[in-house]
């Protein structure tokens, strides 16, 4: 998930998420062999197709998740496709309205959930849950509660990605700072000793777009601001705006160059020339390639209001029209294995969901396993149906803030404007 431009990025190209599901295309080796062919003939496994996102590095990793439990029984056989992550949702959308290839089984984004299920494409999975020996007090709560709409549940979640804290261990020791920064005085601090313009080095890189999708709700959170105040948009609040004029002051610093492009913190991290970013569990493949002697900590706490964290999650969600009982029951023999053999998909960069595995000794021993202490008190996106769309007018603002083309809370206060006129206010 590495490139997005809405949550939905988290959303729909995570990216941003991102990072992830990436947009760089390919199938990973996944190429469908037909949809499921129901309860067949006695002794011929039951197929069934998958949709994914994972068009990136992240792939490959539940490519083999798949094909172990190919391997591991003799009743189902899943067939499983990659759709390129930008396109996904169009493709889903022409999928689940003319049945034509529909998956059987398919990821969805957590904040996609609640406008399928009221547009009345998602089925309920409290049946197969319970069919397959599946307790949602495995999962972390936060995504089961998310989406759980009037008393059904709509996805069980793969993983929780939040925001994290990467950080250059070399350059951080360089300047003395010991450990990495866990609130704003630490921060503030450690970013202007590792800068050195002479050589080209900067604390922290400001980017100007994504992953903004998940800094800027993040830093909102912390400094006691909303988003959405349960019947509007709040993100032109005194609290959203003094987010933004801390991330721009480090630009009129120089603790960070102006004008950062697309990509642009990523690609002075990978050349050892930004000491600390924020972005998602999906790019420690990308780090680990280039052997960087990086650290992975939660983000710190920024704001001054609370300790609080913007992140996504991956779900398995069946829609509707999926009838067929042997099916059904492959799907939930599939989340079932899942729940406690997903090791690969952890390897990828992503925390798991399922408790058992955040509890095994294996997850534990991965340096992403720090992620997993910031799921008390992580956040979704608002449960607010199309909030995709709505949200959409922040990032452009949000960058001509960031580039100092315009006041921040002229372009919050515009950013508002836009959303309410999306919503018919």
């Amino acid at each position: 998930m590495k490139k997005a431009t809405t949550w939905l990025s988290v959303l729909t190209v995570f990216a941003m998420v991102a990072t992830g599901c990436s947009n760089n295309g390919g199938d990973a080796g996944g190429n469908a062999e037909g949809a499921g062919n129901g309860g067949g003939d006695k002794g011929k496994k039951t197929e069934f197709l998958f949709w994914t996102p994972f068009s990136g590095a992240d792939g490959p990793f539940m490519k083999e998740i798949v094909d172990k439990y190919n391997a591991s029984q003799d009743s189902y056989k899943i067939n499983f496709v990659i759709q390129p992550n930008g396109e996904y949702y169009k493709q889903l959308d022409v999928a689940l309205s003319t049945g034509k290839d529909r998956p059987d089984l398919m990821i969805m984004h957590l904040d996609q959930i609640p406008t399928y299920a009221s547009k009345g494409q998602l089925q309920e999975m409290d049946t197969l849950a319970g069919a397959a020996g599946i307790n949602k007090t495995d999962y972390v709560e936060a995504a089961v509660n998310y989406a759980t709409i009037e008393d059904k549940l709509y996805g069980i979640p793969l993983d929780i990605h939040p925001l994290v804290m990467y950080y250059n261990k070399d350059l951080l020791e360089a300047a003395g700072v010991t450990s990495p920064p866990t609130n704003r005085e630490e921060f503030d601090a450690a970013v202007e000793k590792v800068t050195n313009k002479d050589k080209g080095i900067y604390g922290y890189v400001v980017p100007t777009l994504w992953p903004q999708q998940f800094i800027f709700p993040t830093l909102v959170w912390q400094n006691g601001g909303e988003l959405w105040n349960g019947t509007d948009v709040a993100y032109n609040s005194p609290e959203a705006v003094e987010m933004i004029q801390w991330l721009r002051g480090m630009v009129d610093k120089g603790v960070s160059p102006g004008n950062v492009q697309q990509d642009g913190e990523n690609t002075l991290f990978l050349q050892g020339k930004n000491a600390i970013q924020f972005n998602g569990p999906w790019m420690k493949s990308q780090f680990d390639e280039a052997g960087l002697n990086y650290g992975v900590a939660p983000m710190p706490q920024i704001g001054k209001a609370k300790q609080a964290v913007f992140g996504g999650s991956h779900n398995f969600a069946i829609p509707k029209d999926v009838k067929d009982e042997a099916i059904i029951a492959g799907i939930g023999d599939f989340l079932k294995y899942v729940s406690t053999n997903s090791l690969e998909w952890a390897e990828s960069g992503q925390a798991l969901a399922a408790k058992p595995m955040i509890e095994s000794a294996e997850f534990k021993a991965l340096p992403q396993s720090a992620i997993a202490e910031s799921f008390s008190y992580v956040q979704f996106a608002p449960n607010v149906l199309n909030w995709p769309t709505i949200s959409e007018p922040i990032w452009g603002e949000l960058n001509s803030a960031l580039l100092g083309k315009k006041d921040p809370q002229k372009a919050m206060d515009d950013a508002a404007a836009k959303s309410k006129q999306a919503i018919g206010k």
